[in-house]
């Protein structure tokens, strides 16, 4: 079980290195070169922690089920891309209400200005639909064959 533990770990290490870089890239504050420091010797120590069990127990590497690893790591792609598709959609309902991004037409409705949705939002909406939707039925289907018959 602590294959499962690390591999996860470094799969979301990964993920916030990731993250880490964008920012980076987007404010070049060096508080986040620090954090991206930090990130690589954190997957460097989990990869050598896994490096280390699969040297000295070659067993415990051979008893890892894949699919129960694919499943874990769909259902957590799953929730990654729905966190980034709710932070898409709060920035764009956050400039919904604000005043600057609308005026109201002759007879009292709402219109909203060009560009309230911006293109890499967009984007971001529609090219993550497809992964965000196989990842998670996949991970649905797994877990409720867990739930219904026991096995994964």
């Amino acid at each position: 079980m602590i294959i499962y533990g690390l591999l996860l770990l470094l799969i979301a290490s990964f993920t916030f290195h990731i993250v880490i870089i964008i920012l980076y890239i987007k404010s070049r504050d060096r508080i986040f070169f620090y954090w991206f420091i930090a990130a690589v010797v954190m997957n460097l120590g989990i990869s050598l922690a896994l490096a280390v069990i699969a040297l000295t127990k070659p067993l415990i590497i051979k008893q890892v089920k894949l699919s129960v690893f694919l499943w874990l790591l769909s259902g957590f792609i799953a929730v990654l891309l729905l966190i980034i598709k709710l932070m898409i959609f709060r920035n764009i309902y956050r400039r919904m209400k604000d005043p600057n991004w609308y005026h109201l037409n002759y007879f009292g409705k709402k219109v909203y200005e060009r560009g309230i949705i911006r293109q890499e939002e967009f984007l971001g909406i529609f090219v993550t639909f497809p992964f965000f939707l196989i990842t998670g039925s996949f991970f649905i289907s797994r877990l409720i064959h867990l739930v219904m018959f026991g096995g994964i």
